[in-house]
């Protein structure tokens, strides 16, 4: 029985993919910050590990006892953990998922539209906000000459219940709460930005097939299907008996969600091809409709 070490197991995406291993059978251990967590955890069969992932004690012991480590804990812009986890795999041969994201796709295009769709191959040049995120995906990818078996996946907007212990994403259930308050569906400048989106469930089974068929230091753009956000704010006026939607500055973005929720999690684009995972992994995603689930 294969050992998998999940950070992040209490979040959106480890917790998900978490679930799906133990049905199929693999032994899934978790790293948590706190004794609760444990025993949440191990009521669903989940052994566990106290300690976090910028402690390298701790970190040794668990990659030592795993056969792979599956990286989801807020770690997109974590170059220390992801140091860590190479430095302590090098040589190793073990599997090491990264979890990236897809604002490295965006540009500062404040709800304007741009229909341009990224695939793997296709040389990224981000802005000075996303470059060292991009930079980190690299060395991650590079890993694999140390004989690490180095995978990088860029999920988009994941919608979708969550099966672990964290129900709700963080994106479309912000925009929805924002235009509750608001009391009308809300979009950012013309709202024409288009951000490609995926299902929870399809991306947990993208890490699973990633884990058991990806070449060492494979990239994966991980999507299936794509919505502007006017009109998901259209779709929640709608569904939530709201006024109709309406167009809030740009700066009350940032101001609401941070700059890098403002500039690049409303208000950018970010179109991107799985394809590739389609065609490498056999992968087969069930779930196409955003506006279904909203």
């Amino acid at each position: 029985m294969k050992k998998i070490l999940i950070t992040g197991i209490t979040g959106y995406i480890g917790g998900t993919i978490a679930k799906k291993l133990l049905e199929k059978n693999y032994s899934v251990t978790g790293l948590v910050r706190n004794e609760t967590d444990v025993k949440k955890l191990e009521q669903s069969g989940i052994e566990s590990i106290i300690g976090s992932i910028h402690d390298e004690t701790v970190l040794k012991a668990a990659v030592s006892n795993a056969d792979a480590v599956i990286h989801t804990a807020d770690s997109a812009d974590d170059a220390y953990a992801a140091d860590s986890f190479i430095r302590l795999l090098e040589g190793s041969g073990k599997t090491f998922i990264f979890t990236s994201g897809s604002a490295i796709f965006g540009g500062k295009e404040n709800g304007e539209k741009n229909d341009f769709v990224f695939t793997e191959d296709i040389p990224l040049n981000p802005r000075l906000e996303m470059a060292s995120r991009v930079l980190i995906n690299q060395y991650v990818l590079q890993s694999a000459e140390k004989n690490i078996r180095s995978i990088v996946i860029v999920p988009t907007m994941v919608y979708g219940t969550g099966l672990g212990l964290k129900k709700d994403s963080i994106q479309l259930p912000a925009l929805i709460n924002y235009s509750k308050e608001k009391g009308f569906g809300v979009y950012f400048g013309k709202g024409e930005n288009i951000w490609s989106n995926l299902h929870i469930e399809d991306l947990a089974d993208m890490y699973i097939l990633a884990l058991e068929k990806a070449k060492p230091g494979s990239l994966y753009y991980a999507e299936n299907g794509s919505s502007s956000i006017r009109n998901l704010a259209e779709n929640i006026s709608r569904q939530y008996n709201l006024l109709p939607p309406q167009s809030v500055s740009i700066q009350e973005a940032v101001n609401t969600f941070g700059p890098a929720g403002g500039y690049f999690g409303f208000a950018s684009n970010s179109l991107c091809s799985s394809d590739k995972a389609k065609i490498e992994l056999g992968w087969t995603p069930r779930y196409d409709s955003i506006e279904k689930f909203i």
